[in-house]
């Protein structure tokens, strides 16, 4: 990444669009993974916040784009917590 973050304020249309695509994207891999590990409440979580996601991104107005920040924000770090949890003893990932 060498260019210079932009806020979803400063995206146009397509670009938040990617973006929060991107985002529900990775929440539902990630979840796939977590059902195969028996992480229900990951899977519902993760589930849940893309779906959000995803019905947000059809309609995303100017007056959406905080609730779409928040969205992203949360997204971003389950995915990021999931990534980077204690494994227990004995996973291999």
């Amino acid at each position: 990444m060498n260019g210079i973050s932009k806020t979803l304020n400063d995206m146009t249309l397509v670009e938040r669009s990617s973006l929060l695509d991107t985002v529900a994207d990775a929440l539902e891999a990630t979840a796939e993974e977590a059902e195969g590990e028996g992480d229900a409440r990951f899977v519902a979580n993760s589930v849940c916040i893309a779906n959000t996601i995803r019905g947000l991104s059809g309609a995303l107005g100017p007056h959406d784009l905080r609730a779409a920040e928040l969205l992203l924000e949360q997204g971003i770090m389950l995915v990021h917590q999931f990534a980077n949890r204690a494994k227990p003893r004995g996973m291999v990932h």
